[in-house]
């Protein structure tokens, strides 16, 4: 059952890429979500087994690595945090392969469309069922890998292209960061497997190292390499450009890759080494810092984005960002409930906003929209509860995690958590504000695109509304019916996945909290949302008006260039290093100096060679005698400064007269 749950959707890859041609597009389309059903049902049953009943699971399928002091297995290890990242993975796979179906149903290459899918949801699995850090980093790269071939599924589209070049680039950064890691945890701990490393870290937590000339703390180091994995996979501040362009690949795979699965990758894995960031000393504090950077700039960003699918986007980055700043409070059963969450209803965000474009002709612009609520009822529904939920309206799935992050991180007893808590409810109010922004405009405007387009207009089929139905139940529930096990005080059901430091523990504060201060959450989003309908309904002039005056522009034109970050690369970093490679690099080293001492230079200097020996065959006998008399004098020259000069350096001297006597002869010569 457990290497089912691992191995099927492999096996729906492969039978895509092997046997797609002959069973062609409903055939294979039949086999690869029947695979991925039996997976869900499996990862269900396993969830159930191992994270409600107690039971891990390790499976040993052989050695894979077995050399000196290095000795790893392929092993899966099945314990709660993979069960419950099992579920969320799986059940969003299988919607979005269904959903496929239908979106995607026009294109001709769908059946190597879906075996992507399938090889992205098994690298996931792979990553998340590891029981080493290199078998994690094995599912680390493939996700990267299958993420690179769906954004660049449309491999004609230029912009697909780059964005696809872009991900891949950025994720390289932040896997150098996570390599640096893994090979200080194997430099200190002689392993890499995850039960010996997690039992150790207590005892060898005072070790220092030196690194870059300096000593410091080992576990420092490590938690600090692997959130720059973090980073670059779980898109914070610095190297989350790649996260919006990717949403030039087809709606599902930005449903599949942004919801749920590898942008959650690396929260999962700060979760998974909880024990490794609770003794590094001030990772937790930078942990913090990038986390509410991040959530603010999702949501500020978000504001000002005119594209359906990036004002999603943006909202998935912010939310990355609460999820990251509550593992760097110690919050780790808190942020992966988020995670939990977050899954559903983003998911439904995203396949709703596809809903949308699907119907508009691929319209995403929602400035292009407008009037859809009674042609796309069933769609608004999902999108109004996805946005509720996003919001953290009350008893919806999102009210249980992300209030509860906003909640306890005002309750913490550290110098962040004021400053935190602050730019989370900052971010709440900015996330609804555009999310009541997106609904009115595609929903509630006067339409602005064409009359024949609006005719067109249709609600969506069997598959997709399918898919819609199963993230909406679960966007409304998911929060209520899994609190108490995942983040409820006293429960058992994490044993040893996660590790918190005494001190770090915040169970009971949080509970004593003002209620005024509890309600914050809510009301910035009350906030929000009433300000997204007023200026967007009776101040649209008046914010028209603020656009047009300079600072209006300059505040705009920030945020809607998200705060400049690609033009700093493009402009300080990727053109610099191209003016590099061009100028230094190829001219004046490869063409130049390599040039000029290499081939070029030393034919250069054989002819010149050449041709002053030739010129000294005059067949003159008195230009003869002159060259005897010179090596006689070169001779006596020699015989005087032999005692002042080292008797290892004569043969260079005699070396370096004789060709200066033959170019100074030749060129007497002539």
């Amino acid at each position: 059952m457990y290497l089912l749950s691992i191995f099927l959707p492999l096996l729906g890859c492969f039978l895509g890429i092997t046997f797609g041609r002959y069973v062609g597009i409903r055939g294979y389309s039949l086999i690869a979500v029947a695979l991925m059903l039996i997976t869900w049902i499996l990862s269900w049953i396993i969830y159930y087994e191992v994270s409600l009943s107690g039971s891990v699971v390790l499976i040993n399928l052989g050695t894979w690595i077995d050399s000196e002091l290095l000795n790893l297995s392929w092993c899966f290890l099945f314990d709660a945090l993979t069960a419950s990242m099992l579920v969320v993975v799986l059940t969003v796979s299988l919607l979005v392969h269904v959903y496929s179906l239908e979106y995607m149903g026009g294109d001709p290459h769908i059946v190597r469309f879906i075996s992507y899918l399938s090889l992205f949801t098994f690298f996931m699995i792979i990553l998340i069922t590891a029981s080493n850090f290199v078998q994690m980093f094995v599912g680390w790269e493939g996700v990267g890998l299958a993420s690179y071939l769906l954004i660049n599924f449309w491999f004609t589209r230029i912009q697909a292209n780059k964005a696809a070049i872009k991900a891949m680039v950025v994720n390289r950064i932040g896997d150098f960061g996570l390599v640096v890691g893994v090979l200080i945890i194997y430099y200190g701990f002689k392993t890499l497997d995850y039960s010996v490393v997690f039992s150790l870290v207590p005892h060898l937590h005072l070790i220092n190292i030196v690194f870059w000339g300096q000593e410091i703390n080992m576990l420092t180091i490590i938690g600090v390499g692997l959130f720059i994995g973090v980073m670059g996979k779980s898109a914070q501040i610095g190297l989350h450009v790649w996260l919006p362009d990717a949403m030039e690949g087809p709606t599902p795979v930005s449903a599949l890759i942004h919801a749920a699965t590898m942008v959650t990758a690396g929260v999962f894995v700060m979760v998974r080494c909880s024990a490794l960031l609770e003794f590094g000393d001030n990772v937790l504090t930078l942990i913090t810092i990038f986390g509410s950077l991040t959530a603010f700039l999702g949501a500020s960003v978000g504001v000002f984005q005119n594209d359906i699918k990036k004002i999603v986007a943006y909202s998935t980055c912010s939310q990355l960002g609460y999820m990251v700043f509550a593992c760097g409070l110690s919050l780790y059963s808190v942020s992966f409930f988020h995670l939990f969450n977050h899954a559903f209803f983003k998911a439904l965000l995203f396949l709703s906003s596809g809903s949308v474009i699907h119907a508009m002709g691929d319209e995403q612009d929602l400035r292009k929209m407008g009037g859809l609520v009674n042609l796309l009822p069933f769609t608004y529904l999902c999108f109004v509860v996805g946005s509720l939920a996003l919001v953290g309206f009350p008893f919806l799935s999102g009210f249980y995690s992300k209030d509860l992050i906003i909640e306890k991180a005002g309750t913490i007893y550290v110098f962040e958590s004021l400053w935190v808590t602050i730019i989370g409810l900052v971010s709440a109010l900015f996330t609804a504000y555009y999310s009541t922004k997106l609904l009115y405009l595609a929903f509630f405007m006067m339409p602005t695109a064409s009359r024949t387009k609006m005719e067109a207009v249709f609600e969506s089929g069997g598959f997709i509304t399918t898919a819609l139905v199963v993230l909406f139940v679960f966007s409304i529930f998911s929060g209520y019916l899994f609190k108490e096990a995942i983040v409820g005080i006293g429960t058992d059901v994490w044993g040893v996945s996660i590790f918190v430091l005494p001190e770090h523990t915040y169970l009971i504060e949080f509970e004593f909290w003002h209620l005024f201060l509890k309600n914050l959450p809510f009301l910035t989003g009350i906030l929000g949302t009433l300000s997204a309908l007023i200026l967007n309904t009776l101040f649209k002039e008046y914010l028209f008006s603020l656009k047009l005056t300079s600072l209006g522009m300059f505040f705009y034109t920030f945020f809607n260039r998200k705060w400049f970050f690609d033009l700093i690369y493009n402009h300080y970093i990727v053109n610099k290093f191209l003016d590099f490679g061009y100028y230094v690099s190829f001219k004046l080293i490869d063409k130049g100096v390599l040039e000029w001492i290499g081939p070029f230079g030393i034919s250069k200097l054989a002819y010149r060679f050449s041709s002053s020996i030739t010129s000294l065959q005059t067949g003159i006998i008195y230009n003869y005698a002159l060259f005897m008399f010179f090596g006689f004098i070169c001779f006596v020259g020699l015989s005087f400064i032999s005692n002042i000069i080292p008797a290892s350096s004569i043969s260079i001297v005699k070396l370096i007269l004789f060709i200066a006597t033959i170019f100074a002869v030749a060129k007497w010569s002539r």
